[in-house]
């Protein structure tokens, strides 16, 4: 594969937070509304508000982390220079 052909791609890390992020949303707010009877066997537990949490925080870190990667590599291509840095490699 050539290397323009592989900056022209998307970051894996983008759309996958965005599906958690989307996904995580849903949960916690079906958490918040839904009715509280349900979570008696769980001891009570609202399973959906904390995994719905727990999934938009990975989301929402999966997007950082893509936004950043991209970031990154984009001011290395238009630094021009060592993209180890000076006095490594």
């Amino acid at each position: 594969m050539d290397t323009q052909e592989a900056e022209k791609g998307v970051d894996i890390r983008t759309p996958i937070g965005l599906m958690f992020t989307i996904l995580g949303l849903m949960v916690t707010i079906y958490g918040l509304v839904s009715n509280k009877a349900i979570y008696a066997r769980s001891l009570g537990i609202n399973v959906n508000l904390w995994w719905g949490l727990v999934l938009l925080v990975f989301g929402l870190l999966f997007l950082w982390f893509g936004r950043k990667g991209t970031s990154a590599m984009h001011s290395a291509e238009s630094g021009g220079g060592d993209p180890m840095g000076p006095g490594e490699g």
